[in-house]
């Protein structure tokens, strides 16, 4: 039995998919970031960064996306859900830790830009860039990283419903997937999952 915690509508989604895809026996806690309870004492006990996803675990708590879907896939290897041989697994690692480290900070200045500056017109300048920032972020995940249709190819992977969160970053910034095939077309192929479906209705998406 696994627990997600999460927060509708957050990048939880990605982990929230995956349990969906390999069928585990999951609950998942619901979180109001709104309402303050990632950062309440009994979460911040859970999750000392006080972010989602958290996800616990027979062995104990893992946190960060690309963490808990590669424990999912690795702990599931009946699923065929991360690469065995070292280098393409690097790969995938790889792809994931790109939206990680640089996309999913670039668009959290939209709204959390107080994580990373004090001074307000430091944070409007930041709020300013995102659209930009996602757009660069976009076109080289259409470029290089989608290989098609799926991100690693022919074969869906841990990488899949993480990538599933691109489209709603740049829909929130308003850039259409019109000039972007790969993408357009990989949101489509992880709307017609169940799995995807189960969860988005989840979430209430």
């Amino acid at each position: 039995m696994y627990t997600l915690y999460m927060a509708k509508g957050t990048s939880a989604l990605a982990a929230h998919i995956l349990l969906e895809e390999i069928g585990a026996e999951y609950q998942t806690r619901i979180l109001s970031v709104p309402g303050g309870d990632h950062q309440a004492p009994d979460y911040l006990a859970v999750n000392p960064r006080g972010r989602v996803p958290a996800l616990d675990t027979p062995q104990g708590v893992i946190t960060e996306n690309p963490a808990i879907l590669a424990y999912l896939a690795q702990a599931h290897p009946e699923q065929n859900l991360a690469p065995r041989d070292p280098f393409a697994f690097a790969t995938a690692q790889s792809a994931n830790l790109y939206l990680a480290s640089t996309m999913h900070p670039a668009f959290a200045h939209k709204l959390r830009g107080a994580r990373f500056a004090d001074d307000p017109a430091a944070i409007a300048s930041m709020k300013e860039k995102v659209p930009a920032n996602i757009l660069e972020c976009a076109r080289l995940i259409e470029d290089h990283l989608l290989q098609g249709p799926w991100v690693l190819g022919a074969t869906y992977s841990m990488c899949d419903p993480y990538f599933f969160l691109v489209h709603r970053w740049m829909a929130a910034n308003d850039i259409s997937t019109d000039a972007f095939p790969r993408i357009a077309a990989h949101v489509d192929a992880m709307r017609a999952r169940p799995a995807t479906q189960a969860a988005l209705a989840q979430h209430g998406l």
